[in-house]
């Protein structure tokens, strides 16, 4: 059986990305046999050019590809690290401290209420400047992996990813309080660790 729309796919794969050396390549993730990548192909819980470069594929076939940032997550802006007023992140005058840390992301909301994920980078007694760019914004993704099942989904698989993205997600991520304890566990978006999933997600969960 081959990869085409509705199929369910489990995969194992190693993400690269370029070193600080040319021709150096750092691992940034890996979906093993033991924990797949699962996911459902046509639905939009992958980025495109991911899919594009595995239509078609069987059982033990393999792949090596790369994206580039254009076609993944974008250049590195900028303008999206933003200065935000401590007191946004304090409750009763008093920081989060189990939310607000250097180094977690954070779910906000942007001025039109959508729910974006930002990186806390710094935290002072006046001001916590997050980053709300992709972990991997102008990084250029390096997939090597291969097939392990491919097999129709079912009608209540399809029927549980409301509208593209697994887990209670629409187009822009996922939803609130649908992601399960090792990451997008449900409607099939299986993330497998609690990290930022890229390929193995693009959810956006942790």
């Amino acid at each position: 059986m081959k990869i085409t729309a509705n199929k369910s796919v489990s995969a194992e794969y190693e993400l690269y990305v370029d070193g600080e050396l040319e021709g150096e390549q750092e691992l940034m993730e890996k979906a093993t046999a033991q924990e797949p990548l699962n996911f459902i192909y046509g639905v939009g819980m992958m980025l495109p050019k991911f899919e594009e470069n595995l239509f078609g594929l069987q059982v033990g076939d393999t792949f090596d590809f790369t994206i580039s940032n254009e076609e993944a997550y974008g250049q590195y802006d900028d303008d999206s690290v933003l200065d935000l007023e401590r007191a946004i992140f304090e409750i009763d005058g008093k920081l989060d401290e189990e939310m607000i840390f250097e180094g977690n992301v954070v779910p906000l909301m942007d001025n039109e209420g959508n729910r974006v994920n930002a990186q806390v980078v710094t935290i002072t007694d006046t001001h916590v400047t997050v980053d709300l760019n992709h972990p991997l914004a102008g990084e250029n993704l390096h997939f090597k992996g291969s097939v392990l099942e491919v097999r129709e989904a079912t009608e209540k698989e399809i029927a549980a990813l409301s509208g593209g993205c697994g887990c209670g997600c629409d187009e822009k991520g996922c939803g609130d309080g649908n992601c399960g304890e090792g990451g997008c566990s449900d409607g099939g978006c299986e993330c497998g660790e609690k990290t930022e999933k890229v390929g193995a997600c693009g959810c956006g969960c942790n």
